[in-house]
């Protein structure tokens, strides 16, 4: 029985556990928190941080695997790290994922091959960046340049915001590094969907459309997405030639990818962010519902050196994913779907109950739940969105 170490232990990780037992994996899951919900479907726990690339790969010495995967941002280089000095499945070479996870070093590196990039600059301390408004135009955004879940990220519109922001960002970088770059004025909605490369070769591709819950208190918090997306044909055919360039300059291998891209009011395609693990927001899951694609067994699967089947399959229908969020902090009473809705809702997946405590709606992390839901037609998908308020209710006290 191969033994596959998956690094990460929340809600996110449950399908990635299950999907190693369908294979017939022994699975060890790996976080820095023992009560974690993943933990009580894995076969073992073992209790390190997903960022003790170290602490792992000395455990991984003495307690011999076969691969080793993850789906949270924390992780990812220590699973490149891990699979390098142990000579396992690799995602890609540990120089390229390390470059793909820190947003200053992936801007400079798509800068100098010559990608279609908002102007940035990463900093290691405060007083440079307060030094450095000349070099920029507003508005910017100041984020860490290792964080996920939208942690840390401000939009600056008045220079006298700019140390605030910066503070904000070193608080949730684990480097303490953070980066400032040119604001891009997104036309239409932004993306944020998953992706899957076999030996170096993307074999399917998927765009969607990232919604924000303008009430929220993280104004770049995803609150939903939906498939299809906004950017039109021709940006995805731009984006999805660019991405494979991008991924066999860096000679990544087989993995799934988190793509995040938009189409800016200049009329040009940007890569934002790329990393080489499944999406936070259960969005390998919701391909596998739209088109059937399985990338989460696919991850398994390449994570310890068992061949992968991938290939582009179109979605079947409309699909959003409703990230459940609370609009105050407090202790949730319950939830309320309106009847003419519950049709269109294929799962519920209701992380926190009655009586647990809640947070306002800051980052990822407080997310307390998702609807995956499929509609007929387009236009039936935009209106729930749009007047999500009406039909689900989020009661607090």
């Amino acid at each position: 029985m191969k033994k596959l170490l998956v690094l990460g232990g929340d809600h996110f990780a449950i399908p990635v556990v299950k999907a190693a037992h369908e294979q017939g994996y022994y699975v060890i899951t790996c976080d820095y928190l023992p009560d974690n919900v993943a933990h009580k479907y894995s076969d073992e726990f073992v209790n390190f941080s997903t960022t003790d690339k170290e602490g792992i790969l000395v455990w991984a010495k003495e307690h011999p695997i076969d691969g080793i995967v993850t789906f949270t941002d924390s992780g990812v280089v220590t699973t490149a790290y891990v699979q390098h000095h142990l000579g396992l499945p690799q995602i890609g070479p540990l120089e390229s994922v390390e470059i793909l996870q820190n947003k200053a070093r992936f801007r400079q590196f798509l800068t100098e091959n010559g990608f279609t990039v908002p102007k940035a600059k990463g900093f290691s301390k405060k007083e440079d960046a307060l030094a450095s408004k000349d070099f920029f135009t507003l508005p910017v955004i100041v984020k860490p340049v290792d964080a996920a879940g939208s942690k840390g990220v401000t939009k600056v519109s008045d220079w006298s915001e700019l140390e605030k922001a910066v503070d904000w960002a070193i608080q949730f970088s684990f480097s303490g590094d953070f980066i400032i770059e040119s604001f891009i004025e997104k036309k239409g909605c932004s993306s944020d969907s998953d992706c899957f490369s076999v030996d170096g070769q993307f074999k399917f591709m998927s765009y969607s459309a990232q919604r924000f819950d303008e009430k929220a208190a993280g104004e770049y918090t995803p609150a939903a997405y939906s498939w299809p997306s906004t950017l039109g044909a021709e940006a995805e055919k731009e984006l999805s030639s660019e991405l494979q360039r991008l991924i066999s300059l860096l000679g990544m291998k087989t993995t799934v990818y988190n793509v995040e891209t938009r189409v800016g009011t200049d009329g040009k395609p940007y890569i934002m962010e790329i990393s080489p693990r499944g999406g936070g927001n259960r969005l390998s899951e919701m391909m596998r519902y739209a088109t059937g694609v399985d990338m989460i067994s696919g991850a398994v699967r390449a994570a310890v050196g068992d061949p992968v089947e991938i290939e582009q399959k179109p979605l079947d229908g409309s699909w959003a994913e409703i990230i459940v969020h609370a609009d105050q902090t407090g202790i949730l009473d319950h939830y309320e779907i309106a009847p003419s809705m519950e049709p269109k809702v294929v799962e519920k997946d209701f992380w926190a109950k009655s009586g647990d405590s809640v947070k306002e709606f800051q980052s990822a992390r407080d997310a307390i739940g998702t609807l995956v839901m499929r509609f007929d037609t387009q236009e039936e998908l935009e209106h729930a969105i749009t007047h999500q308020r009406e039909w689900l209710k989020i009661v607090v006290k």
